[in-house]
């Protein structure tokens, strides 16, 4: 067979995703219906075989992560030229983020208020819940703990962005993304303060460094099916449907406020303000929006962002390495979103009545998390378990939706990713440089 023969019958990288998840799902299904909850064999074989496998592929990624993401944002920023030009970029990225997140955690309000999903569980369900997750509550309010130390906001704020020592972030396990980034916006802006014969042997190191980053990408994508089967199959076979039926209208709260922010919002956003066809940007981000789904990291996925907004939505290298760089942390609005209801539901459940006043501080609280929160798999359950505890709710009550948390993270995530390519594409059509869709 020839070469274009073989190239006929090859399904696309999207395809084999997508294949990979089914295949995912039906067998997690399938496994948990067999074996149950408390199956010995099946939970060897998570620990020891799935598990590893999902680990590989999310670590693979990690791994690329941090020097793609300081070499991405220094050359965008040198490649910019001004300053000038770099605040411009900066401002209007950063309002995009914060309008767009604001309406997200409105839409979650509204649904949480209006559906009252907190008032529909069966009582003896809650607490069936609570003692089925209790050992994964008392990590969440271990860090409660950590995380109210007698320290001030702005203090808090401050360490939150700025690193006393950058070798101490990179050393974390997971790196400090946030103090990476900053470190990177403070480098790169420095490096193009320097005239082109001082810069120009950093720059082409870090394009060298960018370059390798997208080979390593390239080789790490063609697991991904594979791995998409165990880490789909890992939280079906654990939790089964059951779970998602139990909860069902927590979890049909939250899907409504995805989609209509998904596909409403962002769509308004890419048809009136970026000019661009809403259809065609979807379709053009598929293997994007499959990889977010199933790695549950916005993190992990950026290697794979950057290269659909450079290659398939043609925006400009200079504009997307700096707005997804930063997105992937800061533009997290389907979190938002997810936060606002979780805390409304939890509150409904444990019967404390919330105010205009108290929602509107939730909400306050929501958007400032979705700039800083960690782009990992259930990077926002600390923030959740820490305005449970401000409003005085049982931090406990977390562990009622722990075990829909990871399905639900893989769909807010992938709001949190789309997002990110909606705002590169609305500046790109603002800085006048955009051929994207």
């Amino acid at each position: 067979m020839t070469t274009q023969g073989r190239d006929r019958f090859k399904m696309a990288l999207h395809t084999r995703i997508l294949w990979g998840l089914i295949l995912g799902v039906l067998s997690g299904l399938a496994a948990h219906k067999i074996c149950g909850d408390e199956s010995v064999p099946l939970g060897n074989f998570i620990r020891n075989v799935t598990e590893p496998v999902g680990q590989l592929f999310l670590r693979l990624l990690l791994m690329v992560v941090v020097p793609l993401i300081f070499s991405s944002l220094v050359l965008s920023i040198v490649n910019l030229k001004s300053l000038k030009t770099f605040g411009r970029l900066g401002l209007r990225s950063f309002v995009a983020c914060l309008v767009i997140s604001t309406i997200s955690v409105a839409i979650g309000l509204g649904l949480a208020n209006t559906i009252k999903p907190g008032t529909r569980i069966n009582p003896e369900l809650a607490t069936r819940l609570q003692t089925r997750f209790a050992a994964e509550t008392e990590k969440q309010v271990t860090q409660i703990k950590a995380a109210t130390t007698v320290e001030t906001p702005m203090a808090r704020l401050v360490k939150t962005l700025v690193p006393s020592n950058i070798f101490s972030s990179l050393a974390s396990d997971p790196p400090n993304l946030i103090h990476i980034m900053f470190f990177a916006v403070a480098f790169g802006s420095a490096l193009m303060l320097l005239s082109p014969e001082q810069s120009k042997p950093l720059v082409q190191c870090f394009e060298a460094i960018s370059m390798l980053c997208g080979k390593l990408v390239n080789g790490i994508m063609w697991l991904a099916p594979f791995a998409v089967v165990a880490l789909v199959f890992n939280n079906t076979a654990r939790y089964g449907a059951e779970l998602l039926l139990a909860l069902g209208w927590f979890v049909v709260t939250v899907l409504i406020g995805l989609c209509l922010h998904m596909f409403g919002v962002y769509s308004i956003v890419l048809r009136v303000f970026a000019g661009t066809n809403p259809l065609d940007f979807f379709k053009r981000i598929k293997v994007v929006i499959l990889t977010a789904f199933s790695t549950s990291s916005s993190t992990a996925t950026l290697p794979t962002t950057l290269k659909a907004s450079e290659e398939n939505l043609k925006i400009p290298k200079k504009i997307g390495d700096f707005v997804l760089t930063v997105g992937a942390t800061a533009n997290q609005n389907g979190t938002a979103l997810y936060e606002g209801v979780t805390v409304l539901f939890l509150a409904q459940l444990a019967g404390v009545p919330l105010s205009f006043a108290d929602q509107i501080g939730i909400a306050y609280l929501a958007i400032l998390a979705s700039l800083g929160t960690a782009g990992v798999p259930s990077g926002s359950i600390p923030f959740i378990a820490l305005v449970l505890s401000s409003y005085n709710i049982n931090p406990a009550y977390i562990a009622i939706i722990l075990g829909v948390d990871r399905f639900l993270d893989m769909c807010r995530t992938t709001v949190n990713v789309a997002g990110d390519l909606v705002v590169a594409s609305y500046v790109a059509s603002k800085e006048g440089d955009s051929n994207a869709t």
